[in-house]
């Protein structure tokens, strides 16, 4: 993709898909602008890297829409002292947006193909403080937390418990949670050792992580 084309689809990604969606903070949208998201697309996928659709990465697993990655980042209130958690790191595009705002990112990918492309991605892109680890991220990663931003790069039925107590207090986790076709952006504050506050400010779409598990689907 000749780089005047890059920047053209960059501009008309951000101001006709991740503008519209409400996503206004101006730190995020520079990152946005100055990030390339081709350089995290599969090769036969680059010419469809800013559209609004989710690209596949193989294994039934895909990179979320550009406004998708971009609202749960914005309402996640990232802040430069933060430490995070992403469970899904895919092609590692959310990876460099979250490591850009961030202190650190500790990123599991389960398959460990991705986890090595994602880690070649994400140093061409200079990215030095994101740790890509291949592993299942149901269960987070007990033993390098707490942190302070836990984010799911993908839907699941319902949050474990597991996830929830790997934030610090203050800290916040952000997902796509539900079933198709209702699902919600939910956002998971944790109050104190014992409390949690959960939001569902707005309904998304995304694909399945893996290993995550369903509700049951009985009634008894």
């Amino acid at each position: 993709m000749p780089n005047l084309d890059v920047q053209t689809a960059r501009f008309n990604m951000i101001e006709q898909q991740i503008r519209p969606w409400n996503v206004l903070d101006a730190t995020l949208l520079q990152l946005l602008a100055s990030v390339r998201r081709d350089a995290f697309v599969p090769a036969a996928y680059k010419a469809l890297a800013y559209a609004d659709l989710e690209i596949p990465l193989g294994d039934g697993q895909s990179m979320l829409a550009p406004r998708l990655e971009a609202r749960l980042v914005q309402d996640l209130a990232i802040k430069k002292t933060d430490r995070v958690l992403e469970v899904g790191t895919g092609s590692g595009f959310l990876t460099a947006l979250l490591a850009q705002l961030a202190a650190s990112v500790v990123s599991l990918e389960i398959h460990a193909g991705r986890a090595a492309q994602a880690r070649r991605n994400l140093q061409q892109a200079g990215i030095q403080n994101a740790d890509v680890r291949e592993g299942d991220g149901s269960q987070g990663a007990a033993g390098l937390g707490p942190f302070d931003v836990i984010v799911l790069g993908g839907s699941v039925a319902e949050v474990p418990r597991a996830l929830l107590e790997q934030l610090s207090v203050g800290g916040r986790l952000g997902a796509v949670v539900g079933d198709d076709p209702v699902m919600c952006g939910t956002f998971i504050t944790r109050n104190s050792a014992s409390d949690f506050r959960t939001v569902q400010p707005w309904d998304c779409d995304a694909p399945r992580l893996l290993n995550f598990a369903e509700k049951s689907r009985f009634v008894f």
